[in-house]
Formats: structure tokens, sequence, C-alpha cells
């Protein structure tokens, strides 16, 4: 959804590659998230991404949202998702 936000058209080759690339990330390790910047018609943002040392859980961090509206949708989304 947030990349529909930005314009950027996120398709089945993205998740393959964030799929592939989260494998050896540590969210306890800063020099080990995935980074991944949506570039769009409307935003440019960076999405970083790392897996829970030992569990299955996602830690994920959205820096460069430049509108008041972009940032209110990455909260939301990421709150939405926390709770679930």
């Amino acid at each position: 959804m947030l990349s529909s936000y930005a314009g950027y058209a996120f398709d089945e080759a993205d998740w393959e590659t964030i799929d592939a690339a989260v494998q050896d990330t540590d969210d306890e390790a800063p020099d080990s998230w995935y980074s991944y910047p949506p570039v769009g018609t409307n935003a440019t943002f960076k999405v970083a991404l790392a897996q829970a040392v030992g569990g299955q859980e996602m830690s994920i961090s959205i820096t460069g949202t430049t509108t008041p509206e972009l940032r209110l949708r990455a909260d939301t989304l990421l709150s939405a998702f926390a709770s679930i």
C-alpha cells in the first residue's frame, strides 16, 4: 500500500528480492538491515527491514516520507501491522 501512495508499481519481483534479501538480516545489528528505496512518481522514501533474532517477526523502518500525508499513512500502516 505504501508503494502505491508513492506511485511505485510494486510487483512480484519486488517481493522476491525482499524475501531473499531479509534472510541474512538481524534487527539487533543495524548494519545488517536490508534497505529498499521505492522510487515512485509521487514520492521517494526508504524502507529498511530486518528479521528478529530467533523469531519470525520483522522489524521495519520507513524514512524519507517528506509530506505530512505520507508520514501519516506510513505510521498508520506500521501501527496496523504491529497489532497483527
